[in-house]
């Protein structure tokens, strides 16, 4: 994950991903576009991830895509215990992170999915 400046981890079939793509090029936001389906993020960097935007794996997780009902996550128990299975799960299967995540360079993160949270790293 680029630390020194804004990354959008970005599905350029996802519509909302689309629109926070293009309200950081509207802002003229320099940034790297990391589409993390092709370039699925490690478990290091998934962690470092949820620490910038202050949530569990759990919380960005895509729990209706059709991988998640065959891995049975909606019965996954969600304790501090069962964080790291939840992290490799979400680097074995990067469709299931929600998408964009945002994160800058001062360290502001968020998964842009509203105006509310887009604004927040804009």
């Amino acid at each position: 994950m680029a630390s020194e400046q804004t990354e959008i981890w970005h599905n350029p079939r996802c519509t909302k991903s689309r629109a926070a793509k293009a309200a950081l090029d509207e802002a003229g936001i320099a940034y790297a576009e990391r589409r993390y389906l092709e370039d699925p993020p490690n478990v290091e960097e998934i962690r470092a991830v949820l620490a910038k935007l202050g949530l569990e794996p759990w919380d960005i997780t895509r729990t209706g895509e059709d991988e998640a009902k065959e891995l049975g996550i909606a019965g996954w128990s969600r304790t501090p215990a069962d964080r790291e299975h939840w992290i490799e799960t979400l680097a074995h299967h990067p469709k299931l992170i929600q998408r964009p995540i945002i994160t800058t360079a001062d360290g502001r993160a968020a998964v842009a999915r509203d105006a509310r949270a887009l604004n927040s790293v804009l």
